[in-house]
C-alpha cells in the first residue's frame, strides 16, 4: 500500500437519509496510488440496487450515499505500476472495486465469490478506511485489476448496463452451460436483466421463450428482442403445453411468484437459475426430485467473466436497450424504475449533465 494517500475533490449526487432523495454533493476521492486507474465518468447505468441502498432497505446505508455501479469513463490518470491501461482509454467499473485477492475464488478471477467478501463500488469500506462512493459522480479511482477495457467502437452509453445487468445474467449462463446452440432457454421476466438474457440466449444459438405476466410485452419480446416464443404465465393451458420442454430457465423476476409451474417446464436434469430476489422461494420437493432438476442462485460475476462478456457483446453486436437521462432527472428515474416504467435501463449522461 502506498505510504501517503492524497485526495482530490469530486462532485456527485448523494442520498442523505432513507427518503433516498438525491442531490448534489461535494466529497473527496483518493488520488491514484501506484496500481490505480482514475477515470472521468461519462455514463452510469441506474440499477435497482441504487434505490435499495439509497433508501436503506437493508438497514446498512452509510450516508451520504453516492450510488452507481454500472460505470463507463475515460482514463485520465494512471499509477506508476499500471500496465494495461493508458490515458484516453475507454474503460468500465462494475459492482465491486476490490477483494482479498488471495482466496481460491480471487485467484480464479471470480472475485464476486471472495471468501472475505468483495468491496462494493458504493456503500462499502475500502482498504484505505474510506466509504466507497459510486458512479453518480464526476470521476472514480480503482485498482487496475477491477477496471475493464471496453472494446473499440462499442457505444459508451450502451456499455454501462453490462457492468451489472449484463454480467448478472451472463455469468450463470456460462456457469450452467446455457451457451450450447440448439438448446432451449426460458426467461422469466423482461426488465433490465431479462432483456439481456434474451439477447445473450439468441447470440448463443438457443431457442428462447419469454414468460411474462404482461401481455403488452409480447411484441417487444418477439420483434425487438428476437425471442422465439412468448408465453403469458397466467395462461395455464399454454404453460402445460411446455411441460418437459426446456433445458434451462433463468428467472430474473423479483416479485413473488410460484416456482413449481416453471420447474415442471424443465426437461430431466434441467436447471433453473434464480437471479431476481423474491421475498421467498417455495416449492414442492418433488418438483426437483422427479426429473433430477436443480435450482441455483447467482450474483454478478468476477473480473474474468466481465471482460469476456464485454468482448463477446462487441463481437456479436449485443447492445442493451436504454433511455439516456440527465443527472438532474435521477429522482424521477428512480420512481419510474420502482413503477417498472423504463425500457429497459436508464443510463445517466454524467459527462454532459453533472455540473
Amino acid at each position: 500500500m502506498d505510504k501517503e494517500i492524497k485526495y482530490e475533490d469530486c462532485l456527485g449526487w448523494a442520498a442523505r437519509d432513507p427518503s433516498g432523495k438525491l442531490s448534489p454533493y461535494n466529497f473527496t476521492r483518493r488520488a491514484p496510488c501506484s496500481d490505480d486507474v482514475s477515470l472521468k465518468i461519462t455514463h452510469c447505468g441506474v440499477c435497482y440496487a441504487d434505490i435499495i441502498w439509497a433508501r436503506n432497505k437493508f438497514g446498512d446505508a452509510k450516508y451520504p450515499l453516492v450510488p452507481g455501479h454500472e460505470i463507463v469513463g475515460v482514463v485520465k490518470e494512471i499509477g506508476s505500476d499500471v500496465n494495461n491501461f493508458k490515458v484516453g482509454d475507454l474503460v468500465a467499473v462494475g459492482t465491486f472495486v476490490d477483494s482479498c485477492r488471495d482466496c481460491e475464488h480471487c485467484i480464479e478471477r471470480n472475485e464476486v465469490l471472495c471468501s472475505e467478501h468483495p468491496i462494493f463500488t458504493f456503500n462499502g469500506l475500502d482498504k484505505y478506511g474510506m466509504i466507497t462512493k459510486g458512479g453518480y459522480s464526476g470521476h472514480i479511482v480503482v485498482s487496475e485489476r477491477f477496471c475493464y477495457k471496453i472494446p473499440e467502437g462499442y457505444p459508451p452509453a450502451k456499455a454501462a448496463p453490462l457492468l451489472c445487468a449484463g454480467i448478472t445474467v451472463y455469468t450463470p449462463m456460462i456457469r450452467h452451460k446455457m451457451n450450447q446452440p440448439g438448446k432451449s432457454l426460458g426467461v422469466i421476466g423482461l426488465g433490465g436483466l431479462g432483456h439481456l438474457a434474451v439477447k445473450f440466449g439468441k447470440a448463443f444459438g438457443l431457442n428462447v421463450t419469454v414468460f411474462s405476466t404482461s401481455a403488452s410485452k409480447k411484441k417487444e419480446a418477439l420483434e425487438l428482442l428476437g425471442a422465439d416464443k412468448f408465453v403469458l404465465s397466467s395462461d395455464e393451458q399454454e404453460m402445460k403445453s411446455l411441460v418437459n420442454t426446456l433445458d434451462f430457465i433463468i428467472d430474473v423476476a423479483s416479485g413473488d411468484h410460484p416456482f413449481d409451474p416453471y420447474l415442471a417446464l424443465l426437461k430431466a436434469c434441467g436447471v433453473l437459475v434464480l437471479v431476481g430476489a423474491p421475498s421467498e422461494v417455495r416449492l414442492r420437493p418433488t418438483s426437483l426430485l422427479m426429473g433430477a432438476k436443480s435450482i441455483a442462485g447467482t450474483g454478478t460475476g468476477g473480473t474474468k467473466h466481465t471482460q469476456e462478456m464485454l468482448e463477446f457483446c462487441a463481437a456479436r453486436k449485443i447492445y442493451p436497450e436504454i433511455e439516456v437521462i440527465d443527472i438532474q432527472y435521477i429522482n424521477e428515474a428512480h420512481e419510474r424504475l420502482i413503477n417498472r416504467d423504463v425500457k429497459y435501463r436508464f443510463v445517466i449522461d454524467i459527462e454532459n449533465s453533472l455540473k
